[in-house]
């Protein structure tokens, strides 16, 4: 679908500038038709369906005109623009011509002029620095789009911004290059609220913010919808808390239910249904796993409580309870009190009514923000060339964190855990003592009961604006003033300043008896925003707190080797290793109020792969990717080609690209491509082995 809107911008911004309009035009152009079929049958990460072999992944055309022209006598002008169609897009920013991405319609609209000793390139560009194959390091200046991960040509991929890009030569040979850009993220499919589910390169740890089942942005409403279910069946006289075989209706709904976990409930297989409906939590034989399963998952309800059932939509809870091994909403949250439910259980009086608080993805906006780079290159007497980099930009990869605001006037709301006090009798008196306010680290690791199995030091988590007004059904103590308005869980996506140093080197080998070039690059990079995952947090449900980004420092390189044997045949090896500088690694094991024990450590996520599916999959100190490519020409005069490279990963995953580019004419030129991924599916290439596929094209050069 083409954006009518931005070619209308290019096509404005080009008639305000006389001096091209008067110009003699060059214009040449490649028109492409291209079809991906998947080669495994299986599901894609965020879909909802599977796919069989051979079903149609993508089907592209596009026709991309190069217009070029001379300006004066010392200066130029070039313009790149894109028009593309995909057929299989999952979503309508994915079907072609989206701002921000590989697809715009303007991609390159430029002028090289010279100026006092400065060589300018004034306009959307983009510059490449670094030269790793199949991954990039030193190449920070334009942002990526991944849609298809790496598949895609980095001149392809690499999305061109609004820049001044002035370079000097200097007398010693040396050249200098300063940098003003316009600031832009990685096009990510799946992040943001376009809902590309379907779509065949969703990250697990992107699905996990907006996935449609797992992503924690859709999940937590149908979570709280849970919460107001059992805050309505205690207010209701769905529990029978003093045995006498009728429900006790209460006051302050499940506010007085700090004595009671998610484990205490689900991991407790006696309890009871008395006559009138009502739940006694002893002296029976239904699994307290099962009832929530009902309360959460599907249509049925108890004692009369109107059902806010998920119906199995989002991930929210299995059939079989197990916190120590979880892969589910609840089951990462089984020290959480039913107290805490009141919390997430929404207001009265708030526009969302008695279903919950509600969720909303926040993206904040950085256009008119610059990024600056400035690289020197120059070359030793030896014949060794390097250069030095630098760069002080917006990470180009977005950091996602919840919070807490009020629905109606977006108050930033304040988290506070408090601990239970039990001055009268239960339930009751096991009331919230708002006078306290845990710290994270003083959270405690193991549940302690009672004689009566109540659970004696359990935190609940409240939330108030700045007038001490909480949100919730009711009041969290009997007392406190309560919200008006609901509550909702803003994920922010925002793009954090980042110091970027780095280098790179390449050196001819005249020793070996092939030719062969070794080659460096190196990278600090400073202030990058990175996943940190507290599990005991997230266990007790404070859920703005326990999934959140920290700032990480970190070194990368790459050593290469190009060798070229046969006469025309290029080899070559790469290692590439990235350490995280500040990584994480706390290793906690908390125990529930039914005796259980499960991990609740606190470390350092994988962004690429973290979901609820694998356990919240911890990152690596060090990621180590090797890589091999082969690339050869063939045909009588060399006019075809083959590649392929192999990459890889520490964890146990792999992909693989075969492709060959074969001239029918000087015009006309077929493709053929081939992505394999397999391996541990908890990897950055493994998580794709449902994606692998098969790409034949042809395009026509003109």
């Amino acid at each position: 679908m083409f954006k009518l809107n931005t070619l209308a911008g290019a096509v404005a911004l080009a008639l305000c500038i006389p001096s091209i309009a008067v110009a003699e035009f060059e214009v040449s152009g490649v028109a492409k038709a291209e079809i991906g079929l998947f080669t495994n049958k299986g599901t894609v990460t965020g879909a909802s369906k599977s796919h069989d072999a051979f079903d149609a992944a993508k089907t592209e055309t596009s026709l991309k005109l190069f217009i070029n022209s001379d300006v004066g006598e010392d200066s130029s002008f070039h313009a790149e623009v894109l028009l593309s169609s995909e057929g299989e897009a999952a979503s309508d920013r994915l079907e072609g011509g989206e701002d921000g991405s590989q697809y715009e319609v303007l991609r390159e609209f430029y002028f090289d002029t010279a100026m006092s000793g400065w060589d300018l390139r004034l306009g959307k560009q983009q510059v490449v620095w670094g030269t790793a194959d199949g991954m990039k390091l030193l190449d920070l200046i334009n942002p990526t789009d991944y849609r298809e991960l790496n598949q895609n040509a980095a001149e392809d991929s690499r999305i061109p911004v609004w820049m001044i890009n002035a370079e000097k030569e200097l007398d010693n040979g040396a050249n200098i290059q300063v940098i003003v850009s316009q600031a832009k993220s990685n096009f990510i499919a799946g992040l943001g609220t376009d809902d590309d589910s379907g779509a065949p390169f969703i990250f697990k740890g992107v699905d996990s913010i907006t996935g449609n089942r797992n992503g924690f942005l859709n999940v937590a409403p149908a979570l709280s919808k849970v919460a107001n279910s059992f805050t309505l069946a205690a207010a209701g006289g769905g529990f029978d808390t003093d045995g006498d075989g009728n429900g006790n209706p209460q006051g302050i709904g499940l506010a007085g239910f700090t004595n009671l976990t998610v484990h205490g409930f689900a991991g407790n297989p006696q309890i009871k249904f008395n006559a009138d409906g009502s739940m006694i939590l002893a002296g029976g034989t239904n699994s307290g796993a099962t009832i929530l399963h009902t309360f959460a998952q599907t249509p049925e309800n108890y004692n009369g409580v109107a059902s806010n059932g998920n119906n199995d939509v989002t991930n929210l809870v299995d059939l079989t309870y197990d916190p120590t091994a979880a892969n589910s909403a609840f089951e990462f949250m089984p020290n959480a009190t039913f107290a805490t439910f009141n919390t997430f259980a929404g207001s009265f009086n708030g526009a969302a009514g008695n279903s919950g608080f509600s969720s909303e993805y926040v993206k904040t906006k950085q256009d008119s923000d610059v990024n600056l780079g400035f690289r020197y290159k120059a070359s030793t007497d030896s014949g060794v060339n390097y250069s030095v980099n630098y760069s002080y930009n917006y990470d180009t990869n977005p950091a996602v964190n919840m919070s807490w605001h009020d629905a109606q006037t977006g108050e930033k709301l304040t988290v506070q855990r408090v601990t239970q006090t039990n001055s009268a009798a239960p339930p009751n008196g096991f009331v919230n003592d708002l006078t306290t306010n845990v710290a994270e680290a003083d959270v405690p690791n193991q549940i302690t009961v009672d004689g009566s199995g109540n659970a004696t030091n359990s935190v609940t988590v409240l939330v108030h604006n700045a007038n001490n007004e909480y949100y919730g059904q009711y009041s969290p103590d009997g007392a406190a003033a309560v919200a008006a308005n609901d509550m909702v869980l803003r994920f922010t996506e925002e793009a954090q300043r980042v110091n970027n140093i780095g280098g790179s080197f390449d050196m001819a080998l005249d020793s070996f008896s092939i030719p062969t070039v070794l080659r460096g690059e190196f990278l600090y990079a400073s202030g990058v925003e990175v996943a940190v995952i507290d599990k005991r947090l997230l266990a007790i449900g404070d859920l703005a707190n326990s999934l959140k980004t920290e700032s990480t420092d970190f070194f990368k390189y790459v050593l290469g080797l190009d060798f070229t044997v046969m006469t025309n045949m290029l080899m070559s090896t790469q290692l590439i290793q990235m350490y995280n500088l500040d990584y994480i690694d706390e290793q906690r094991t908390c125990t529930t109020q039914m005796g259980a024990s499960f991990d609740c450590s606190k470390y350092t996520g994988d962004p690429s792969t973290l979901s609820m599916t694998n356990g919240l999959n911890k990152g690596d100190e060090v990621e180590t990717f090797v890589s091999f490519f082969l690339s050869k020409p063939f045909g009588n005069d060399g006019q075809h080609r083959w590649n392929n490279i192999v990459i890889a990963e520490n964890g146990g995953g792999y992909w693989n690209r075969f492709d060959v580019e074969y001239g029918f004419t000087d015009e006309l030129v077929g493709t053929v491509e081939l992505n394999k991924y397999w391996g541990d599916e908890n990897t950055t290439f493994g998580q794709f082995e449902m994606s692998s596929n098969l790409q034949v094209g042809v395009k026509y050069l003109f």
